[in-house]
């Protein structure tokens, strides 16, 4: 649940904070004195869209920081975010400057907006103000039976295989519609990819290739200049280096005899006479390997036509062809599989019934859901003052879509006898308002949420039934943490908790503060709520024998 909220230098609050307990809580305060304000910085707390504009006329930056407690699935969330993990709690924050830059923390370590919305969604559960015109739309009240019944998962099972499904379809549409372009594209994928194939390219090959022609064409350099340097090193007739070397250390071995100090010299020659000997044997070696070979010249010089012409032809570099090769043929096996007429439609018929399966799978569960929330609705109807009516669920059969097989739309009877019709020509705004109401205490019901805030949700409803919303309020902050800003003295004065809304006037600007009513503060603000401006004695009785019930 939420433990505290604090609140800066946002909108026309400069700062709040308020602690929070279990049960059922309230806010009011007069029109306009900012209820809504602190539900639209918890919602921004817990990762919703945020702008320069809600940064206080004059501050540098909106800061809000919600903690809330703890439980094993968030302590698991955490630790798979790395987002760390507070003593027993969960502490976000966010921080919008006036250049409207956000930044967002859990636990103190910086996370995304995303990150926030999606842990939200594990902690707070919020019903707006205006819930009930969405259960006007079509896609609105699909989408909330679905939630209830918990069948997200197989919802996106269904589109996942609608989507599969119309791909292939699609697929195997073009291809009818393209067959001739299909088959001329197809004819020249198999000539090229039959054009490589015969050349038979390998990887590597154009520079192996290369670097025999660059040696076989100058055979007859190399031979000359490798023979001319073993002629040099020990062939010539006068004097070659390496008897040179070999006489010179020979000498100086002697000399060393009388004076040890010329020993560092002789230790130097003598590598150097090694090292001339390894260089006449590996020239003798090359020049066993290395040979005039025109026929051999003449056959690279071949393969290397044959090869840039090739990379001419397809428009590559000569050392790509062998991966030019590959894509071509990969492209002519896709083309091929989709060319396969009879295949496609196979396939396609084999992921249609995929999808096929799954809708019904999700129809089942619908069907089952829809008569489980007529009946909780209908029953919460009658204690909302529409003794006799009805709610129910009708699932239309359409077209197969991403959503499934059937379209959802909401009914409603007003009163007894009467036949169900659609809750968008039928309930007045009295009447939705109070099935929204309904609507949003079951669903909330049947969440794992642990704090559930109402926002003005009890519009347009008042007297008894007011009386009767706050006691399903109060009973609902029996399982759970319940928030609610109202308007109506009735639901007030159900819950645990109050806290009053005010604004003043602080040195020319507009000032919101909340503060949390000890029981004589209560009966003031519920008989305010009761009896306007001027406050009497029969108010605050009244407001008394409320705060009794």
């Amino acid at each position: 649940m939420l433990r505290t909220l604090s609140i800066r230098d946002f909108v026309i609050v400069d700062s709040i904070e308020l602690d929070f307990s279990a049960g059922f809580s309230v806010f009011t305060g007069e029109t306009g004195a900012g209820k809504s304000i602190l539900i639209d910085a918890l919602a921004l707390a817990l990762g919703g869209r945020g702008d320069a504009s809600v940064v206080r006329e004059g501050a540098a930056k909106a800061d809000i920081t919600a903690e809330f407690s703890g439980s094993p699935e968030l302590d698991a969330w955490l630790a798979e975010n790395e987002c760390g993990s507070e003593e027993g709690g969960v502490l976000l924050r966010r921080v919008i400057d006036s250049a409207g830059r956000s930044k967002a923390f859990i636990n103190g370590v910086a996370a995304t907006a995303a990150q926030l919305r999606e842990l939200g969604e594990q902690l707070v559960d919020i019903h707006g103000q205006h819930a009930h015109q969405s259960l006007l739309k079509a896609d609105a009240q699909r989408v909330l039976l679905d939630n209830q019944a918990g069948l997200q998962e197989e919802v996106r099972a269904v589109a996942e295989a609608f989507k599969s499904w119309r791909a292939l379809a699609k697929q195997r549409e073009e291809f009818e519609a393209n067959a001739r372009n299909v088959l001329l594209e197809r004819e020249r994928l198999e000539w090229q990819v039959g054009e490589l194939e015969k050349l038979a390219a390998k990887p590597g090959e154009w520079s192996d290739v290369s670097q025999e022609h660059s040696r076989l064409s100058h055979a007859a350099t190399l031979i000359e200049g490798a023979q001319d340097a073993l002629n040099l090193i020990s062939e010539s007739d006068a004097a070659p280096m390496l008897s040179q070397l070999s006489s010179l250390n020979s000498r100086l071995g002697k000399l060393v005899d009388l004076d040890p100090a010329l020993q560092p010299v002789l230790d130097v020659l003598e590598p150097a006479r090694i090292q001339l000997q390894e260089a006449v044997y590996a020239l003798n070696d090359y020049l066993g390997r290395v040979e005039l070979d025109p026929a051999r010249l003449q056959q690279v010089e071949r393969r290397m036509e044959d090869l840039h012409a090739a990379a001419r032809k397809f428009h590559v570099d000569a050392d790509l062809l062998p991966q030019e090769f590959d894509t071509l043929s990969a492209q002519l096996q896709q083309l091929a599989d989709a060319s396969d007429l009879d295949a496609l439609r196979e396939k396609e018929e084999k992921r249609r019934a995929v999808y096929m399966s799954a809708a019904q799978k999700l129809s089942k569960a619908r069907t089952k859901a829809a008569k489980a929330l007529a009946t909780s609705v209908t029953a919460a109807m009658q204690e909302l003052s529409m003794s006799g009516g009805r709610f129910d669920i009708a699932l239309h059969a359409c077209e197969p879509a991403s959503y499934g097989l059937e379209q959802v739309e909401f009914l409603v009877a007003g009163h007894a006898g009467t036949t169900p019709r659609s809750l968008a020509k039928v309930a007045s705004g009295g009447e939705l308002a109070r099935i929204a109401l309904a609507i949003s205490v079951i669903t909330s019901s049947a969440t794992a949420t642990p704090t559930l805030i109402f926002d003005e949700v009890d519009s347009g409803i008042g007297g008894g039934v007011a009386e009767v919303v706050g006691r399903l309020l109060r009973k609902l902050g029996q399982d759970r943490q319940v928030l609610c800003v109202t308007h109506l003295p009735q639901v007030a004065s159900q819950a645990n908790q109050h806290f009053e809304v005010s604004k003043r006037n602080s040195d020319g600007r507009t000032v919101s503060s909340i503060v949390a009513l000890d029981n004589n503060a209560r009966v003031e603000e519920i008989a305010r709520m009761l009896g306007g401006i001027e406050i009497t004695a029969t108010t605050r009785s009244h407001a008394r024998e409320l705060l009794a019930s």
